[in-house]
């Protein structure tokens, strides 16, 4: 039995936030944030618009996609790092929005890696036989938990959701290959927030102190990113007796072009390989790599017979890779 995605769909904030909005909030400039991090714009959620909303509206587009009935669905995988609320599950708020009726839910939380996760318990359910359908959200609103008085981290991140259907192929020459999965906790101190846990509750302090906000050392992640992404891509190609030159297209996250530019010189792919759409958006976590799919499939840049790759760290760290024939 294999799994594959029968759908994809995004979607993406009005608001749009240039550099030069940047400019006026932080000592920065359009040039500094360009030449470092090849974003030039993202994308700021409405006061209406949360985590869940903009999961909800992407994975409509994602059915649509499919041809999938709201009834087809049987389970609901939610990652992000921003979830409306500690509980209930962003998983539940988006089935209660789409209606749809007798289906499991869940949230994961494996920051920017998450949608890779995601799709790594979906193949499982579904070659395991358990579901035929299962609805993978990757959605985040960054920019309600960045400090924006922080020129090092706000500049960085954006807002918007991605969405991907897994189903079960009858195809024997499609579907998922495989997926490497990996974490360490020891680099807990590179990318995360201090506050708002049951280990260091909200409070006054807290809320003064600014520990409410995500805190990264940007040197070291980009470094480590760089590493681990490389590693965990090239030795899931091996294990399927793939070479990297055999990739027709990698989708990695969206956290920094210098990082994707750094996986394609370190593992010897065209850059031109890798699909790069963080100059519209920024970091959006969880959603870059399921927007980053809906586009390119959009843009007809995966083609039946592709092999795709997806690729992904986040804070933890958590990282992971997957392949696909599509």
């Amino acid at each position: 039995m294999r799994a594959t995605i029968s759908g994809a769909g995004k979607y993406i904030p009005k608001k749009v936030m240039k550099n030069r909005d940047l400019e006026k909030m932080v000592d920065t400039n359009d040039d500094w944030i360009l030449t470092r991090t090849g974003i030039s714009e993202r994308h700021i959620a409405s006061s209406l618009e949360t985590t869940s909303s903009m999961g909800a509206e992407a994975a409509k587009k994602a059915l649509k996609m499919s041809g999938l009935a709201k009834e087809d669905i049987e389970m609901i995988i939610f990652a992000s790092m921003s979830h409306d609320k500690l509980f209930p599950a962003s998983a539940c708020l988006v089935q209660d929005e789409l209606k749809i009726p007798r289906t499991g839910t869940v949230d994961i939380e494996a920051a920017c890696s998450g949608f890779v996760y995601g799709l790594s318990l979906a193949n499982a359910y579904v070659v395991s036989g358990m579901f035929k359908n299962v609805l993978v959200i990757g959605a985040d609103t960054m920019s309600r938990i960045v400090d924006w008085t922080d020129r090092n981290t706000c500049v960085l991140f954006g807002d918007g959701a991605g969405a991907a259907i897994v189903s079960r192929s009858e195809d024997e020459n499609s579907g998922f290959l495989g997926f490497r999965l990996r974490g360490d906790g020891s680099y807990k101190n590179l990318l995360y927030m201090e506050a708002g846990g049951s280990f260091k509750p909200a409070s006054h302090e807290s809320v003064e102190k600014k520990e409410h906000f995500l805190r990264m050392n940007g040197h070291s992640t980009f470094k480590i990113a760089v590493r681990m992404m490389s590693d965990v891509l090239e030795d899931l190609t091996k294990e399927h007796k793939l070479e990297l030159p055999d990739i027709d297209i990698v989708i990695p996250h969206q956290a920094n072009r210098r990082i994707i530019e750094g996986v394609a010189e370190r593992l010897s792919i065209p850059l031109d390989s890798f699909y790069i759409n963080l100059n519209k958006y920024g970091n959006t976590s969880a959603a870059t790599i399921p927007i980053a799919l809906t586009e390119a499939l959009e843009e007809k840049r995966i083609r039946k017979g592709n092999l795709v790759a997806f690729v992904a760290l986040g804070g933890g760290f958590t990282w992971g890779s997957a392949l696909l024939r599509w």
